[in-house]
């Protein structure tokens, strides 16, 4: 069979994917894991109706304020939209954003999806009330732009340091703007957010010389002397100037040639931000930074081919390229960063990393990077950690960390599975001893998240946290990756421990009805109980028993062993995913997307529950609830994601499906198969090894797999390791309709359990 030619990414990659109603994901130009993510902001909302805006942009919006330096992918909340920048022509500079729905009434301007395009490391559009062509691309640490103005038309550029995306009242602390004699432009800003007292600073130049500027602050009323302004205190004498509410307005004389302007930032100083844009964009050669970094899109991007019909390809490179966005780099070219403590430090011999979604990435994107990125990419994420807990003023690993400071959203140490992860995969460039330190830390921090209760109970009591059911599930599962890096390690004291803590999931189980239920410190379960009942009163996080009472990924058999047998957990998850449910039920639940029945595939919880019908001995159902996920929760169109793709966990879970198989229980070296839903896809290993997946004979009629083959040889087992496919080779997968797949029919064995294991 001839092979097809390799794809070029670049054109397959969607950046408009998720930008639609759900998925927060955002179209601007940004570096593979790059500090800069350079985007249109088309909104500006008060920070409680400001969910919808996470990203700084909705495919839906009108009207675009101008482009900020800094957005999260796919995040379930709002902040970041750093130095606006907004390209004006004509005479006035208006400095209040306007209305969208009047047109010219401020600086917001009206566009339309016939001018914008979006490719990796790429953005444009045309602004229409001002007439002028933005084009946006990144370096690392630099946004670089381009403005090409009407012909003879006066040209401005402004910035408005009060523009955030999470616009809380009284956001900016302080902030900061200059004008230094080189016509380097730089300044700061401090915000109290999501993460409070972030600390941000830029420096700016432009390719030409600037005509005049103007200086505001918006909160200050004008200095008076006897009835006159103080000399050299009007807009445009001022040479710098500090408050709460800054913008700035730099003119530049009419000219047919484009206008460069590049934008440093820095989490530690001004110099910083200098010193980054020297060493990244020393000129304005807006075509070599574009070239450069979408040279590293394609290298990044090229280390897994897909191939199948376009439509499948677009949405698994777009894919790919959303989980290669975060982690990002959180440090200057120096080595300096801003740590938890809100001190700089400085970073020996690894890249700082932040933007840290770890309630969401543990379970498939930090995974997939172990599986197709070079073990340095780990080791910097799992050295970024350490530092963190190190310099952390509570002494445990990171939550939800961005730009270095803990936001502490979500639930779990799931700093902790990462760190596991790696070590069971021979990951081991970091100080072994004191990440196991470090988890053993985070795991026995009484004040977090009613730990104390946790370790003096075995659950959490729902008496006095209202995510109680949800923190002892998780919290049991990251236990258990604790004791298998323990026990790896020879600590057997510490791995006892938590092997024991790591059964803790059972003392929320309610046998006499096959759920997980909130208990009472009194050791009761609380009634009335409603499996189906989300949000505040719950028990649960950002889900219900019909989603969590499933999660025990590292003793599936255990789970199994409780219900009463293998038919019973499939009876269950049958139920859960055929259930007819009332969308209002979910209705004051923020995060909750993409049902089917009871499954929430828009949220983290139900992502490996497809696969759980293989620990069941039904291999048929994992395969066609999969067809059934894939279906209906991507498209390659702005509203492929039905959920926030959680910087990068709906787009790594997508990869990994695709490919035949999924990391259910991150630390166990084992991925259960399901079926792939690609032609033929190749993965780059990082050793420099191949691996082949290959589908023969896949069709709507033919969906269901007549046999595995690893190498050649039929597979008796419903999972492959991490070893074998880090060996290369190829993994076959022969598809049949239902009734002639007799490798789904077999008695295979099942993936990793701990009940099992002992």
């Amino acid at each position: 069979m001839a092979l097809a030619q390799s794809p070029d990414p670049l054109k397959l990659v969607d950046p408009m994917i998720g930008t639609g109603p759900e998925g927060h994901t955002f179209p601007g130009a940004t570096a593979p894991f790059g500090m800069v993510q350079l985007s249109p902001d088309t909104q500006i909302r008060p920070f409680n109706k400001s969910y919808k805006w996470a990203a700084g942009y909705r495919y839906e919006d009108t009207t675009i304020l101008g482009f900020s330096h800094t957005h999260f992918s796919g995040a379930g909340h709002s902040d970041l939209g750093d130095v606006l920048v907004t390209p004006l022509s004509g005479a006035d500079v208006p400095l209040e954003p306007g209305d969208p729905d009047k047109p010219h009434s401020g600086y917001r301007s009206r566009f339309s999806h016939s001018s914008e395009h979006a490719e990796p490391g790429y953005y444009s559009v045309v602004l229409e009330d001002s007439g002028v062509h933005a084009e946006l691309t990144a370096s690392e640490r630099v946004g670089v732009h381009r403005y090409t103005f009407p012909a003879g038309a006066p040209r401005h550029i402004l910035v408005d340091l009060r523009s955030s995306i999470y616009n809380y009242p009284g956001k900016v602390l302080w902030s900061r703007i200059r004008v230094r004699e080189d016509g380097t432009v730089t300044g700061m800003r401090e915000t109290r957010g999501w993460a409070p007292g972030r600390q941000l600073y830029f420096a700016m130049r432009f390719s030409d010389a600037m005509t005049g500027h103007a200086l505001y602050d918006k909160e200050d009323a004008p200095i008076l002397y006897h009835g006159f302004k103080t000399p050299g205190d009007t807009p445009e004498e001022k040479q710098s100037i500090e408050g709460r509410g800054l913008e700035a307005a730099f003119n530049f004389a009419p000219s047919s040639s484009p206008l460069i302007v590049k934008v440093a930032i820095s989490p530690v100083s001004e110099q910083n931000a200098i010193d980054n844009m020297n060493a990244e964009v020393p000129g304005f050669d807006f075509d070599r930074v574009r070239t450069q970094t979408q040279k590293m899109w394609r290298d990044e991007l090229g280390r897994v081919e897909f191939y199948g019909a376009e439509p499948v390809q677009k949405s698994l490179y777009t894919a790919l390229y959303h989980a290669m966005m975060a982690p990002s780099v959180s440090m200057d070219v120096n080595g300096e960063y801003r740590g938890p403590d809100n001190q700089v430090h400085h970073a020996d011999g690894f890249k700082f990393v932040s933007s840290l979604s770890l309630w969401d990435i543990y379970r498939a994107e930090q995974p997939l990077m172990t599986l197709i990125e070079p073990p340095q990419q780990t080791n910097d994420l799992v050295r970024s950690l350490i530092a963190s807990r190190q310099e952390s003023p509570f002494g445990i690993l990171p939550v939800w960390q961005f730009q270095g400071i803990e936001a502490w959203c979500m639930i779990g140490y799931h700093s902790v599975p990462i760190i596991a992860d790696a070590y069971m995969k021979g990951i081991r460039g970091y100080d072994t001893k004191a990440a196991l330190d470090a988890m053993v830390a985070s795991a026995t921090y009484a004040p977090y998240g009613n730990l104390g209760a946790y370790m003096k109970l075995g659950y959490v009591p729902v008496d006095h946290d209202d995510e109680a059911a949800s923190k002892t599930m998780e919290y049991a599962y990251d236990d258990w990756t604790i004791a298998r890096m323990a026990g790896a390690m020879g600590d057997k004291s510490v791995a006892n421990t938590f092997e024991k803590r790591a059964a803790n999931w059972r003392n929320n189980f309610n046998t006499a009805d096959g759920f997980v239920e909130p208990r009472l410190e009194n050791g009761e379960y609380r009634k009335p109980f409603d499996p189906a009942k989300a949000g505040a009163g719950s028990g649960f996080t950002e889900g219900n028993a019909w989603q969590y009472s499933w999660y025990q990924p590292q003793d599936e058999q255990g789970l199994i062993d409780v219900l009463g047998g293998k038919q019973k957990l499939v009876a269950k998850l049958d139920a859960m995913f055929d259930q007819k449910v009332d969308p209002k039920q979910y209705a004051d639940v923020e995060d909750i997307s993409g049902l089917i029945g009871q499954y929430i595939h828009g949220n983290e919880p139900s992502h490996h529950l497809a696969y759980l019908y293989m620990y069941a001995g039904d291999a048929l159902q994992t395969q066609a609830r999969l067809k059934q996920i894939v279906d209906s929760q991507y498209k390659p169109a702005p509203d492929g994601l039905v959920g926030n793709d959680d910087l990068g966990q709906m787009s790594a879970w997508l990869v990994f499906t695709s490919l035949g198989f999924y990391p259910v229980a991150p630390g166990s070296n084992e991925y259960v198969l399901g079926r792939p839903f690609v032609d033929r896809g190749v993965v780059h290993l990082p050793n420099g090894k191949t691996l082949t997946v290959e589908s023969e004979g896949m069709s709507d009629a033919h969906g269901f797999v007549k046999d595995v083959l690893l190498n050649g040889k039929s597979l008796d087992r419903s999972y492959v390791t991490h070893e074998e496919l880090m060996r290369g080779g190829e993994l076959k997968f022969v598809f049949s309709d239902a009734k002639d797949a007799a490798w789904s029919h077999r008695a295979l064995k099942m993936p990793y359990s701990e009940t099992a294991a002992r």
